[in-house]
């Protein structure tokens, strides 16, 4: 019996000995999808200069471990987003920034087809339980007014009916500013795209806090 309790001691010693050499679970890497149109895509850009690098590289420096995967393409509509929302899913992402808007401003679409696009993105994504940061976009002035009221109001709307994380307006401190655009006055340089990653960062350091469940 003495004999039995011995090795039994000597086996729980090695068990308590290997859990301590092996130290905490390593912690799972967030992975963002960045869904959005040229300026997710970085239009202009080196691939180091996209908004999507930037941001993962500041959401690192401050202490997060994340991927941010650039799922942007140029020229793309809220119709063109919502198409193909499904095959960016492949990419299995445990949260989304969804950018998207600026081209169907440019073009006039009627805002109740950008609000259902939306609204198909946004639901598809709380279906696959996955937390967005909203980025909001204003119409040109060139519009109008009442047209430039209505398409603000759609972010707006869905961001209270969905319970994303919302950010008013993508371009916040670049838009309209010469010296943080590229030569057609739309695209953000790397300067402009320092500062939308300084602007966003807090609020996408909110959906890293939701992507982990805290």
């Amino acid at each position: 019996m003495r004999r039995i309790n011995a090795v039994l001691r000597f086996a729980a010693g090695i068990a308590i000995l290997s859990l301590t050499l092996a130290g905490p679970a390593a912690a799972e890497t967030i992975r963002i999808l960045g869904f959005g149109d040229s300026l997710m895509a970085g239009y202009g850009l080196a691939d180091e200069d996209a908004f999507p690098t930037r941001l993962q590289a500041a959401l690192q420096a401050a202490g997060h471990d994340v991927i941010v995967i650039n799922a942007g393409v140029s020229g793309d509509t809220t119709a063109g987003g919502a198409a193909r929302l499904a095959w960016s899913l492949s990419e299995a992402p445990d949260a989304a920034i969804v950018e998207l808007g600026a081209n169907d401003g440019l073009r006039g679409i009627p805002t109740a087809d950008t609000r259902q696009n939306l609204d198909a993105i946004l639901t598809a994504l709380g279906e696959n339980d996955i937390p967005v940061l909203f980025a909001g976009m204003y119409a040109p002035p060139n519009m109008g007014k009442e047209y430039g009221a209505d398409f603000a109001a759609v972010f707006e709307d869905l961001a209270a009916q969905h319970e994303v994380i919302f950010y008013p307006f993508f371009l916040d401190g670049v838009a309209g500013d010469l010296a943080l655009n590229q030569a057609d006055g739309i695209h953000p340089n790397r300067a402009g795209v320092d500062i939308l990653v300084e602007r966003i960062l807090p609020y996408a350091e909110k959906l890293v806090v939701r992507a982990k469940g805290e």
